[in-house]
C-alpha cells in the first residue's frame, strides 16, 4: 500500500482506492465470524472414482477467462481445493495460485490464499504418501450481505467491482494404502474483481464463510 503521494489529493485518492478495494472483504469477515463453516452442512455429492485420478497425476488448474464472478469464484475453489503431492512442489503450487491473483498489487492478498496450502512440512509428509485431493464444485453464490448491501447502494460496486462469492463443495483426498481415500465437505468466501470488459481476477480468501 502506497504510504506517500506527491501531492495530497493524490494520497487522498490512493487511500480511498486501497479502503474501496477492501470494503467488502472486511464487512463480510465481520459478519462471517457469526457463521463461520456454517455452509459444512455435509450435502450428498456424488464422490470422484478414486482409483481413476490415482493413475495419472493432476496438472496445475489455471485461472478462465470469464466475466462471471460466480463463475470464477467456482473454479477459483476448485482450484484451492485440489492439489498432487506427485505431480508438482508445494511452491509451485503457490506460485500457480499466486496467478489467479488480479495484477493490481494493492488489492490482491496472497497471503490468504497461501493459508489454503498445506505448509512446506506438511506437503513433504503427503509427498512421501503420494498424497493428492480433487474437488468437486457443488454451487456458488453472492452472500446474502453482500446482495443486501448491493441493493442498498447498487453503484457502490462500480467504485471497485469487487463481489464476494461463496462456493461450497465436496474435496475427496487419495493417498497410497487408501484406494478408498476420504472425503469432506468444503466451503469458502473469496473475493473476485470483475471489472467491465476484463477477465475476472481472484482477489482474496476470506478466513470464514459468509452464508
Amino acid at each position: 500500500m502506497v504510504a506517500h503521494a506527491a501531492h495530497p489529493g493524490s494520497s487522498s485518492r490512493v487511500r480511498r482506492r486501497a479502503l474501496l478495494g477492501t470494503a467488502v472483504l472486511a464487512a463480510l469477515v465481520a459478519l462471517a465470524g457469526l457463521a463461520a463453516y456454517l455452509a459444512r452442512d455435509g450435502r450428498s455429492v456424488p464422490e470422484n472414482p478414486a482409483s481413476k485420478p490415482y493413475i495419472r497425476p493432476r496438472a496445475l488448474l489455471i485461472a478462465p477467462k470469464t466475466r462471471d464472478p460466480i463463475a470464477y469464484g467456482r473454479a477459483a475453489a476448485a482450484a484451492l481445493w485440489s492439489y498432487d503431492t506427485r505431480a508438482y512442489s508445494q511452491s509451485e503450487l503457490r506460485k500457480a495460485l499466486h496467478g489467479w491473483l488480479t495484477a493490481e498489487a494493492q488489492y490482491a492478498d496472497p497471503a490468504s490464499v497461501d493459508k489454503a496450502v498445506p505448509s512446506a512440512v506438511l506437503w513433504q509428509e503427503m509427498a512421501a504418501n503420494g498424497q493428492f485431493a480433487t474437488a468437486r464444485v457443488n454451487e456458488g453464490h453472492f452472500p446474502h450481505a453482500f446482495t443486501q448491501a448491493l441493493q442498498a447502494d447498487p453503484g457502490a460496486i462500480t467504485q471497485a467491482y469487487v463481489y464476494a462469492v461463496t462456493v461450497s463443495g465436496k474435496q475427496s483426498i487419495v493417498w497410497k494404502g487408501s484406494p478408498a481415500g476420504g472425503a469432506e465437505s468444503r466451503s469458502t468466501t473469496l473475493a473476485v474483481r470483475c471489472r467491465p470488459g476484463r477477465p475476472c481476477a481472484l482477489v482474496g480468501v476470506l478466513p470464514s464463510v459468509a452464508p
